[in-house]
């Protein structure tokens, strides 16, 4: 056979280059199982902080919303309800969700321990996470009972909804018209989860949302806090989710997702060495990282033809980065401390991070 090289220093050079161009892949493989063992030991720390009753709860608060982020990073570990390592830490937390459920729709304890911000968050993670796996119920009087619970749930939320088309931290009726982003962004993701899951979702009611984040968006591309209260500056963080809001919605070039990611990027440190995290930095990377998982290699460059690739956002890039200071974070128990909201909560955030490589649940799901 003859040879495509004219010397043997060609070759040389060629097999050099090959080596060369395949080393990141090598090393990102071998990187793999390290950040699998991170996920491991936080899963294990976590499932030992469930209460008999199935919940979970961070400084004795927010126990239908921490019952739900925990169940759900149970979920994307590849654990269902029927099987799996924590199928009967999910069964429960399930549980003690639709034993919380109230006849109006609202998902958690309206009077409960965690009213200094409100039931809608709970309410809204509640329902992301039980969309999440009411496909996997085969009892068929227990799948229709959450069938019920869901629809109920999605028909809450929407009542709940202000007059300007967000949320706050309870319903509009509740806290007098009031919204606010974080919150807005957390319904929005639900209501997308749930109608992925065959529930009905008013047009309207997403319409207004949309129409509410458009109005919340400065000029320079950020999204306020309130759109009642007149929100202020531009809130990185807030801004973050919205961009993933909108990516779980299928809507990856949208003109306000880009003004949103272009505002933002220069603002969110990924850097692994980074001395302390900053505010919020929990709930900004669980949804920094679902945005960057979403782009992936190319969709960066797809949304910004024009960028330099030095500038991109990609899923190689932030995980390189982000995932090495998970690992220079994460405490010998497994878990991870942040903010004063506790370790339940940061972790059930970076667990988040550091499983979307397993495109295990669909509102994630590039």
């Amino acid at each position: 056979m003859p040879c495509r090289f004219r010397s043997a220093r060609a070759l040389i050079a060629a097999l050099f280059m090959a080596l060369v161009t395949l080393t990141p892949a090598v090393r990102a493989e071998d990187l793999a199982p390290k950040y699998q063992a991170m996920a491991d030991r936080g899963l294990e720390w976590l499932a030992k902080q469930q209460h008999r009753d199935g919940h979970w709860e961070t400084n004795g608060q927010f126990h239908s919303a921490m019952t739900a982020m925990a169940g759900i990073v149970m979920l994307m570990e590849g654990s269902t309800i029927r099987e799996g390592k924590y199928r009967d830490n999910i069964r429960r937390a399930v549980d003690y969700l639709m034993a919380n459920s109230n006849r109006n729709g609202l998902i958690g304890q309206p009077n409960g321990p965690n009213q200094g911000l409100g039931y809608l968050y709970g309410h809204g993670f509640s329902i992301l996470f039980l969309s999440q796996l009411i496909g996997e119920e085969d009892d068929l009087e227990r799948r229709a009972k959450l069938e019920d619970l869901l629809n109920r749930a999605v028909d809450f939320s929407c009542k709940a909804q202000t007059s300007r088309g967000g949320w706050g931290y309870v319903s509009a009726a509740d806290g007098n018209d009031f919204d606010e982003g974080s919150v807005s962004i957390t319904q929005v993701q639900a209501l997308r989860a749930a109608r992925n899951a065959g529930i009905v979702v008013p047009k309207q009611t997403i319409d207004k949302t949309h129409e509410y984040l458009r109005k919340c968006t400065t000029p320079r591309g950020g999204l306020i806090y309130s759109l009642q209260s007149g929100g202020g500056g531009e809130r990185p963080t807030i801004t973050v989710a919205g961009i993933a809001s909108m990516f779980s919605s299928g809507e990856y070039t949208s003109p306000l997702a880009k003004q949103w990611l272009k505002f933002v990027q220069p603002l969110i440190p990924i850097n692994s060495v980074g001395s302390d995290q900053f505010g919020h930095s929990e709930y900004t990377h669980m949804y920094y990282s679902q945005v960057a998982y979403t782009l992936g290699e190319d969709g960066y460059a797809k949304m910004f033809p024009d960028s330099r690739p030095e500038e991109r956002l990609t899923w190689s890039k932030y995980r390189r980065e982000f995932f090495e200071f998970l690992a220079n974070k994460q405490e010998r128990d497994g878990s991870w401390h942040g903010t004063a909201i506790g370790p339940v909560y940061t972790t059930c955030c970076y667990l988040t991070v550091l499983q979307l490589d397993k495109g295990t649940l669909p509102i994630y799901q590039r």
